[in-house]
């Protein structure tokens, strides 16, 4: 009665809660409201992100004298590093802290990664001393520790990046009810100004912060994207009273081998005659807050054929 006597239908319908469990309000949280600081976290994290990626051969060749090769395989083992994070960071935030907290903590380890980053080309003791000779190979290469910590700072950053990546974008899609036909619209227009705050930070990376680099210096190349990373997290906080939020649901790789097995166990039954016979629920199930089914299309049959194959063949 309490939820009638305060308008229901203002509530949402996709299971979608207040950062103490409590159901939300549309009017209250998410929308366009919310999504506003995670587009405008994103367009400065891009321009952080790419302000250290899309120069790094070069620092790693001019200011620690390595060579092009081992330079380029350096930054191409780190960027296999930064997309092979998001996995763990998804698996956490699914699983166990949920995509807030989980986005939160890895922000810190980002903006950690960064500071120590901007630190090592900055202080005249973590780098090896200038040197004019345009062959690499006579300069005084970096030490140990001088490469322990730069090459330190720059994996703590993919730890960082690892939680945030796929966690911001699916805070900002969590911010429309699916039930709601306006809100499930707003939803693609969402997805359009994130890949544009993408572009637009990277394009600003890859333009002045590159030129700020090669014609200024390193430290005020490598302190802005850091100082664009402290605004972006300090936005995306901002936004906290406004945001809706999914409860984990535990891990998707077990719902997956679970989907997988099933597959194989049935893979000789005949189709049902009437395709609600092929969900797990019951039909009134899926009438209720937060579920709903997807349903079956022949088109797909194929693939998932060749899916089972495999996974008999492995």
């Amino acid at each position: 009665m309490a939820l009638e006597d305060n308008g229901s239908d203002d509530y949402t319908q996709d299971g979608t809660v207040d950062l103490k469990g409590n159901p939300v309000r549309r009017s209250k949280r998410g929308g366009w409201t919310a999504c506003s600081f995670v587009v405008v976290y994103e367009v400065f994290e891009r321009m952080a992100f790419h302000g250290i990626s899309s120069n790094l051969v070069l620092y790693l060749t001019k200011k620690l004298h390595q060579g092009t090769v081992t330079s380029a395989n350096n930054v191409t083992n780190w960027v296999g590093t930064v997309w092979m994070t998001p996995i763990l960071g998804a698996y956490v935030a699914d699983a166990h802290l949920g995509r807030y907290w989980t986005f939160v903590i890895a922000s810190a380890i980002y903006f950690v990664g960064m500071s120590v980053l901007t630190l090592s080309v900055s202080i005249p003791g973590l780098k090896p001393p200038h040197c004019v000779d345009p062959n690499v190979e006579n300069c005084k290469k970096a030490s140990t520790i001088q490469l322990a910590v730069f090459y330190g700072a720059l994996y703590t950053l993919a730890v960082g990046t690892g939680g945030t990546k796929p966690n911001i974008s699916t805070i900002g899609a969590d911010q429309f009810d699916d039930f709601e036909l306006k809100e499930k619209v707003h939803k693609f227009s969402f997805f359009n100004w994130w890949v544009f705050s993408i572009f637009f930070g990277t394009l600003f990376a890859n333009t002045i912060l590159v030129y700020i680099q090669d014609n200024v210096g390193w430290t005020l190349g490598y302190g802005l994207p850091t100082v664009g990373l402290a605004i972006s997290i300090l936005i995306f906080l901002a936004g906290t009273p406004f945001y809706r939020h999914k409860v984990p649901t535990g891990s998707p790789f077990t719902r997956m081998a679970r989907v997988l097995v099933a597959a194989v166990r049935k893979w000789r039954l005949p189709l049902p005659a009437d395709p609600k016979e092929l969900y797990e629920l019951d039909f009134e199930e899926y009438t209720k807050k937060g579920k709903f089914r997807i349903d079956s299309t022949p088109t797909l049959r194929l693939v998932l054929s060749s899916l089972i194959f495999l996974v008999i063949l492995v």
